[in-house]
């Protein structure tokens, strides 16, 4: 079957680059929003849904744990069998899983629907950076190209809190899975016009070993890291899923150090700009996404902010971002890639490191400046590292690049929810032990689970809550500290990788077939 955008001759295609680069930007937005914008219905979901504190992160995780499991196995798919399709047939997947999303009658079912999501999602992600970086062929231009996708990228994750937020404040919970549709159409009848296809002239084989143990690998890591918490640090279902998980990914190495026909070339590792610029995107991501996993619901149950009124708090940090990205690749011509990305770095750990000093009744100003500083340190580090892996892969395997970039993004999102979700909770049960001994078994239950359950249970008792309510807030607070300082500690660590380790200008990996 022929499209439209396979009539299109290489003028033409060259003449509509920037609308096909919107296309791929909005789908890009899409799925990522698709991450953050269930942060700020986590609060709803407790009242409307009775999910517990486990539950709400395996509604996020769910959709993170199977897109990023996926990305190398669906960016392999994409070079094989054609960018577009791959861009397409994710969309059609992501938009009926989405639909059902909104009509879940359980935190059961709407996990597995996220989970769902999450398939499609894997398969847009990457096609949208290959299809980027096959379009605009000159350097320059495909630098640009590269950096306003990675600022919309970052920005997108704050922008899903500020929808999802306006649909709660009218609508019921299921609205924030119901304004992604438009878009999906929109991108469709865009892909179907304009999109021409590509993929890989000397297609392998598919690396069916590969996909399995690396979705398995960091199943069972994301299962031991969420679920300990509830269980212990060192009990034998931690220990077991993430000791597990740690042996399957190590088996996936093996693998593909083995196979002839790799999901995953070890060899791409050998370059600094492309492993330094991975570890990059996976530190600072663990890190961002737990961060604003942590702030939703520090706004909305501590500082008692609705669902709009919290995203809102979030709009510094993709402003800025989006502005900072739009310049940065001038900034990067000037200083070269491993300053700007070392600085970057270091002004997001100072970002964090503001959060950490929030209490129960913060004012705005500390947050506005936070966030700020995050959106311009993420602005800055972002897009180079992002051109720093795609511009060292060979352009037949744009594919797998992407994905590679993606994976990167989101198996550090998915795992920064995790740890720093687990740090939170761990803290704040340890902080709410005391005030639990007096109440009810039904009762502590409710409060020892989650701040949530803390404020039923104040509101239920009437003006004897109010202490139990106090000291869940503190707790939360205190919890929230300790994961912001986490943060930056990784980003720190981070920013030293990239300021010891990443070279400005390197040799593309060979193309090796």
């Amino acid at each position: 079957m022929q499209f439209l955008g396979d009539r299109l001759s290489a003028k033409q295609i060259q003449s509509r680059r920037w609308l096909i680069h919107a296309i791929m930007s909005l789908g890009l937005v899409l799925v990522i929003m698709s991450v953050s914008a269930v942060n700020v219905a986590l609060p709803t979901l407790v009242r409307d849904l009775g999910a517990t504190a486990t539950e709400l992160q395996w509604i996020v995780d769910s959709y993170a744990l199977v897109f990023a499991g996926l990305l190398l196995f669906a960016g392999a798919i994409g070079d094989r069998y054609g960018r577009r399709g791959a861009f397409m047939v994710g969309m059609a997947i992501f938009g009926g899983a989405t639909l059902m999303s909104a009509f879940a009658d359980n935190p059961t079912q709407l996990i597995i629907y996220r989970a769902v999501s999450g398939i499609g999602a894997a398969l847009i992600m990457p096609a949208t950076l290959s299809i980027i970086a096959n379009v605009f062929t000159d350097d320059k231009e495909r630098a640009k190209a590269i950096a306003l996708w990675a600022g919309f990228a970052g920005a997108a994750g704050a922008i899903g809190p500020i929808i999802s937020g306006f649909m709660l404040k009218y609508f019921w919970w299921g609205s924030i899975f119901l304004i992604p549709l438009p878009v999906v159409a929109i991108s469709l009848i865009g892909g179907l016009l304009t999109i021409p296809t590509s993929k890989d002239p000397k297609a392998e084989r598919l690396d069916v070993v590969g996909a399995i143990l690396s979705i398995a690998g960091l199943g069972a890591l994301l299962f031991g890291v969420i679920e300990a918490p509830k269980y212990g640090w060192f009990s034998g279902i931690t220990l077991a899923g993430i000791l597990g998980g740690i042996a399957l990914l190590i088996a996936f190495v093996l693998w593909e150090k083995r196979s002839t026909h790799p999901m995953l070339p070890m060899n791409f590792f050998s370059s600094k700009r492309f492993s330094i610029g991975s570890l990059t995107l996976v530190l600072t991501f663990f890190a961002l996404f737990g961060m604003f996993f942590v702030l939703i619901q520090y706004f909305q149950f501590v500082l008692r902010d609705t669902a709009l009124s919290a995203a809102l708090r979030t709009l510094p940090a993709p402003v800025v971002l989006i502005i900072v990205s739009s310049q940065v690749t001038k900034i990067e011509e000037r200083f070269g890639t491993r300053k700007v990305v070392a600085t970057g770095l270091s002004i997001v750990a100072i970002g964090f490191l503001i959060f950490a000093t929030l209490s129960t009744e913060s004012n705005y100003p500390p947050i506005f400046a936070g966030l700020a500083l995050l959106g311009l340190g993420m602005g800055l580090a972002m897009p180079p590292a992002t051109e720093a892996i795609i511009g060292a892969v060979p352009k037949r395997k744009a594919g797998v690049g992407s994905a590679v970039n993606d994976t990167t993004r989101e198996m550090g999102g998915a795992l920064g929810i995790a740890v720093l979700g687990s740090v939170l909770n761990s803290g704040y049960r340890s902080g709410v032990e005391e005030i639990t001994k007096d109440l009810p078994e039904q009762s502590a239950e409710l409060v020892t689970e989650s701040i949530g359950g803390a404020q039923i249970v104040a509101a239920e008792i009437g003006e004897a809550g109010a202490e139990i309510l106090q000291a869940a807030n503190q707790a939360f607070t205190d919890g929230m500290i300790q994961t912001m300082i986490a943060g930056a500690g990784f980003v720190f660590v981070s920013a030293l990788i990239v300021a010891r380790f990443m070279v400005n200008k390197e040799a593309p990996i060979p193309d090796v077939d």
